[in-house]
């Protein structure tokens, strides 16, 4: 026999041998989004159900797989054509940070791994002013059933703070390479106080945004926003009947500034009855800024005593308050950091386990 011939009858016998599964788990196939196997969280249109397209801060897929590697296909919209989303990949439980580089994108989230089964999380870490992004599929060996959802949901409506914006420095100090590669929307406030309570969550957030007036030459206001899927005044609205929170906590202020009470609680007011229209069975928690001075703390405390006091003797009864312990700056330009997003997120989930028991 020839050599050639030897070693061919070699690898034949080493495939034969190999079990069936064995040699099965290492193919992979490509999933596309529209398989009922993968969970999607957050603002998202489905108009294209193969591409489905998301803006906000946050939302985020999950799926379960097995076999030693995945990849995703995943699509930018490069904004203005210069920015470029960054999403949080968390494999079993394990994160890592990664930057898209151009409109299609390929990301190899893993390999090497053990047959499975495996849990994948991708989120958007950046806000809708950065642009869409459009899941098209994954490869992987096999996609199972997902795990059952939360049984609960929160919404958490709010400005920078809540999207995490100038919280994660590990990768780029603050104030160098461009506005948003701070942003980590994962290890926010939010995802972050879901998680602790086993919920499902979605970010409505932008940075710079108010309740009656907005920062940065902004006119568009969060009342004006809050009812569209992308986050733009006039465009696509979206469809609350996809989710019905347990509780929504609205985090603003901190770009409106000290205004005046009448005109402030009266906005105020307007936004909870706005709230209570979408959301008939909702807990409604209106929350101090976690990064306020001394100053605008104290305005926000009386301001949202009276707001809740004046919901409840309207009718309202299903409405809270809470205030922040303390102030949070140690991220870029006196926002919170990503350890002091944890800390927030500490106090609000003690709250929320008090309160609602949890």
């Amino acid at each position: 026999m020839s050599v050639k011939k030897l070693l061919w009858v070699v690898l034949l016998a080493a495939c034969i041998s190999q079990p069936a599964e064995s040699r099965a788990i290492l193919k992979t196939r490509f999933f596309a989004a529209d398989d009922a196997r993968i969970q999607f969280a957050g603002r998202i249109d489905f108009a294209d159900a193969k591409r489905p397209r998301f803006w906000a801060a946050g939302v985020y897929l999950t799926v379960r797989f097995q076999g030693p590697s995945c990849e995703v296909d995943m699509a930018d919209e490069v904004k203005d054509g210069t920015s470029h989303n960054y999403l949080e990949i968390v494999l079993d439980g394990v994160r890592a940070r990664q930057q898209l580089i151009g409109k299609a994108n390929t990301l190899v989230v893993a390999k090497g791994l053990g047959k499975g089964p495996h849990i994948l999380v991708i989120c958007k870490d950046t806000e809708a002013l950065i642009g869409y992004l459009e899941f098209t599929g994954l490869r992987c060996a096999n996609l199972l059933p997902p795990l059952p959802r939360p049984a609960r949901r929160i919404e958490f409506i709010g400005n920078s703070i809540t999207s995490a914006m100038g919280a994660d420095m590990a990768a780029i100090p603050c104030h160098t390479g461009l506005w948003y590669d701070q942003h980590n929307a994962y290890m926010g406030y939010g995802p972050r106080t879901a998680r602790a309570l086993n919920t499902e969550w979605q970010l409505t957030s932008e940075s710079g945004i108010g309740l009656m007036h907005s920062c940065c030459d902004k006119t568009n206001l969060m009342p004006q926003e809050f009812g569209t899927l992308d986050l733009r005044i006039g465009k696509q609205p979206w469809n609350f009947s996809r989710y019905q929170p347990d509780v929504v906590t609205i985090c603003l202020g901190q770009n409106d500034g000290v205004q005046d009470s009448v005109q402030f609680c009266g906005a105020y007011l307007d936004f909870l009855k706005t709230l209570r229209t979408d959301y008939p069975r909702a807990r409604l928690m209106c929350l101090t800024s976690p990064m306020a001075d001394d100053r605008l703390t104290a305005v926000l405390r009386r301001y949202l005593s009276g707001v809740v006091a004046a919901a409840k003797a309207g009718g309202e009864a299903n409405v809270s308050s809470f205030f922040f312990a303390r102030r949070y700056t140690g991220g870029c330009d006196a926002r919170p950091s990503l350890a002091e997003q944890g800390l927030i997120a500490d106090e609000l989930t003690a709250y929320l386990k008090t309160t609602l028991h949890w």
